[in-house]
Formats: C-alpha cells, structure tokens, sequence
C-alpha cells in the first residue's frame, strides 16, 4: 500500500513536473525538486484562510517553508463543512492528493484533502521533524545519483527535468534547517508571545478598515519583524480567547 508523502510547502510549490501513475486509472505523481513523488500526501500547518466559491473551499495551511493551497468540494461535504467551522487561525493535519495543472503556460499546484483533524502545536512541531528527516534522506539519495554513486529512475527523472545541481540540494537543506529551527521546547517562545500580541493589537489598532485585518497580512507583517509564524498564531487565539479582538468574517479579526 503506497504510504502518504512528508514534504515542506516550500519545496511542494516548485514543483513543475507531474508523471503518470502505474495504470491509465491511477493519479499522476506530483514530483518535486527534491525528488519527492507526491500523490497521497500528509501535512500540517497553521489554517489562515477559507474562501468560499459556490460550493467550493479554497484553505491556506501554513508550515514554516510556505503555505499548502487546498480545495475542497461537494463530493465531500462532511469534510467541507468542517473546514468552513473552523475557527482561524488553526493548527491542522491533512492527509489529501497532490494536483497539478498547466494553464496558459502556468503551473497550478493544489491539495485535494480527504481528511482534516485540528492538532495542537507539539504534534504539528512533530509533523516539522519527521518531514524533516524524510526530506533529508531524499536530498542524500540524490546526492549519491549526481556523484555517481547509485541512482534509480525516479531519481534520474527529477534531476533530469529540474537540472538539479548540488547548490540546489544545499538551498532545500538550508529550508529544512530552517523549518527545524521553528520547532522549540515548551515555554521557550513566552517571550515572543508576549511581543507578537503586542505588535498584533498595535497593527489593529491603526487599522481603519471595517473588516479588521486579515489574519495573513498579520503574520506577513511580523514574521517581518522576526518573530515566528507560531508565535504570531499562539498570540492571535490568545487575544481572541482573551476578549481583545473578534472575527467580524472568515479569516479577518479586528478589536472588540
């Protein structure tokens, strides 16, 4: 049975290449620079935005790479449904299908989720980990195929198409070593917290716009700052649970 894929949305998103399955009826692979085959997929990050078309979901989920774009539709409302409830921000898995399509010259990717299950912070800080090691043991594998050293098809295939070099393998560790780096022992991050729930009620509070802000100009805004996305997450549904702010609409908050 063909297990679900760990990869960071910063390596997913440029990806440019899809391959057929084994059979005319199986989903193509989405394969990505990294040499990650993609077609079952389990990730997790932050839910930042749902956007409602006809009956059709479009969510943002977050990792600390970049964001994952998912789709969801009426062939399954149950899950439609739940990801429309849900409060934002929110720490999410997903387990779905990678999509990619080519319009007009550009490359569209997308995640088809099956199932969506809220998760606290530790196991999404878990999730970074483990896509981390396997991430590694990608880039390792291809390492040994530009040297020389072994490969096999799949492998050739993404070099091949990409043109990988050893600098691009270096640019994904560099991302995963980042990644890592957001995942921090409980209590560390007190002070950040602290220091993102104020930039948050001082960016609100200059707002003059009747929505409030939307939550992803917020994090955009401070991560600028360098404060991490979660710390920024964690001081949004604090204020929120706190009284200081309210969501006036889906993924927007704004002063009580």
């Amino acid at each position: 049975m063909e297990g679900a894929v760990r990869v960071f949305a910063g390596e997913f998103g440029k990806s440019t290449l899809s391959v057929p399955g084994e059979d005319d009826g199986s989903s193509v692979f989405v394969v990505t620079p990294g040499g990650a085959y993609c077609r079952h997929m389990f990730l997790a990050g932050a839910l930042t935005e749902v956007d409602e078309s006809g009956d059709i979901i479009r969510a943002r989920v977050a990792d600390p790479t970049g964001g994952f774009d998912l789709f969801s539709g009426g062939k399954n409302p149950e899950l439609t449904s739940l990801v429309r409830h849900l409060s934002l921000p929110a720490f999410v898995s997903v387990l779905g299908r990678a999509q990619l399509y080519r319009r007009n010259g550009t490359v569209s990717l997308s995640v088809r989720p099956d199932h969506v299950v809220v998760i606290d912070r530790a196991t999404r800080d878990q999730w970074v980990l483990g896509t981390a090691a396997s991430t590694l043991q990608r880039l390792e594998v291809t390492l040994r195929a530009l040297r020389n050293q072994g490969s096999d098809e799949r492998t050739a295939t993404a070099i091949r198409h990409y043109r990988v070099s050893e600098r691009d393998l270096d640019e994904i560790a560099v991302m995963v070593e980042t990644a890592v780096q957001s995942v921090r022992p409980p209590g560390s991050d007190e002070t950040e917290k602290a220091d993102a729930k104020a930039l948050v009620l001082e960016l609100l509070s200059a707002s003059k716009d009747p929505r409030g802000i939307a939550v992803q100009e917020i994090i955009d805004t401070i991560i600028g700052k360098g404060i991490p996305q979660e710390s920024v997450l964690s001081a949004i549904e604090s204020l929120i649970v706190e009284d200081e702010c309210y969501q006036p609409q889906k993924g927007y908050i704004r002063l009580l």
